[in-house]
């Protein structure tokens, strides 16, 4: 499975994708160009930007845990920095840095996000 980047204040996310139909066309789309978020601060545990269209939902009962990359409502995307309980679609997770720097990144309020393929 191919690893996307969410690219935010010249801070680059790598995120290990889960093998799902959400983001086997999350891929696909970003095959096609890159994806740029406004990403919204919510409830001081994550960050969700609106995408543009709805992907299918693999929806489970779930614990978010920091670094999670989830899709909610088949157009949301979000980002964890901490926990949640809630039926979600877990697409990925952050995988080069710790939750410490993780969190450091993404600071407070509302952030600006490019995502995109890595090349292989």
């Amino acid at each position: 499975m191919p690893q996307i980047n969410i690219q935010i204040h010249d801070h680059d996310l790598l995120v290990e994708m889960i093998d799902n139909s959400s983001s086997e066309a999350l891929i696909k789309r970003l095959k096609q160009s890159d994806i740029v978020l406004e990403m919204k601060e919510f409830a001081n545990m994550e960050k969700f930007g609106v995408l543009d269209e709805k992907y299918p939902q693999n929806d489970e009962w779930v614990t978010t845990l920091c670094r999670d990359v989830i899709l909610s409502e088949g157009y949301l995307l979000v980002i964890y920095y901490a926990p949640n309980t809630w039926n979600f679609t877990k697409i990925g997770k952050v995988i080069n840095v710790s939750d410490e720097e993780f969190k450091r990144i993404l600071g407070k309020g509302n952030v600006h996000a490019r995502i995109h393929l890595v090349k292989e």
